[in-house]
């Protein structure tokens, strides 16, 4: 079993997935109590897909969410950096590619829309990884970050982070094949930009019209973008 370090090594964090894999979306479904769906069916409706195009859905891990995608009609391809995970939803319909989010291997404006769920915070260069979700989009193009942020209420963010830190591992340790990995996922959401500084730096990446809402009272957060034309 591995955990990563903040310093995200992409060797150690891929490693780390691997781990976590064969009970990743259980996990995630407990650690939620549940709302991982309603967060998935959330980034849908965001990215307005429409009947053949093409989505790139990045760090798609067992590919669950890529599913959700392809209801839109769209044709989505899910992309992760981890073959375990990928192998782990091996039974789900939809191509799969493994890849690194810094390096795609895809051309320069293949895709209508690019998404990437709970997966941006563990690039070891996430503004890179933006600039590279930019160059395979199209112009005009979107983008849909959905991600864990700060919550709006600072009561409720006090109590959130020590769910985080106290509670998430314990649970981990009852539901994940591998529970070290989760300490390491508790700190890099604490650690995350908030808000309005990740919009600023999807900005800076690359992509226009940055917006962003926020989920679960800011548990998450869906920030929008498209590629200038």
């Amino acid at each position: 079993m591995s955990r990563a370090s903040l310093d995200k090594d992409p060797h150690a964090v891929a490693s780390m997935f691997d781990g976590v894999a064969r009970r990743y979306d259980l996990t995630n479904t407990v650690l939620s109590l549940g709302r991982d769906r309603s967060w998935r069916r959330a980034t849908r409706k965001a990215l307005e897909l429409q009947p053949g195009e093409k989505v790139l859905d990045l760090a798609a891990g067992t590919a669950v969410s890529t599913v959700e995608l392809a209801k839109s009609g769209a044709w989505c391809v899910a992309a992760d950096f981890s073959v375990g995970m990928l192998a782990a939803g091996a039974g789900r319909p939809v191509p799969k590619v493994a890849g690194d989010a810094t390096k795609l291997p895809f051309g320069d404006g293949v895709f209508d829309a690019v998404t990437i769920s709970f997966g941006l915070r563990n690039v070891v260069d996430h503004t890179a990884g933006l600039r590279e979700m930019a160059r395979v989009t199209r112009p005009g193009g979107r983008l849909v970050v959905c991600e864990f942020s700060t919550p709006t209420v600072p009561v409720f963010a006090t109590a959130y982070k020590e769910y985080l830190m106290r509670a998430l591992p314990a649970v981990a340790r009852a539901v994940s094949s591998n529970p070290e990995a989760y300490v390491y996922l508790a700190e890099s959401i604490r650690a995350w930009p908030d808000q309005a500084a990740l919009a600023e730096q999807i900005g800076d990446s690359g992509w226009s019209e940055v917006s962003w809402r926020n989920l679960t009272g800011g548990i998450v957060a869906l920030h929008s973008a498209r590629k200038p034309r």
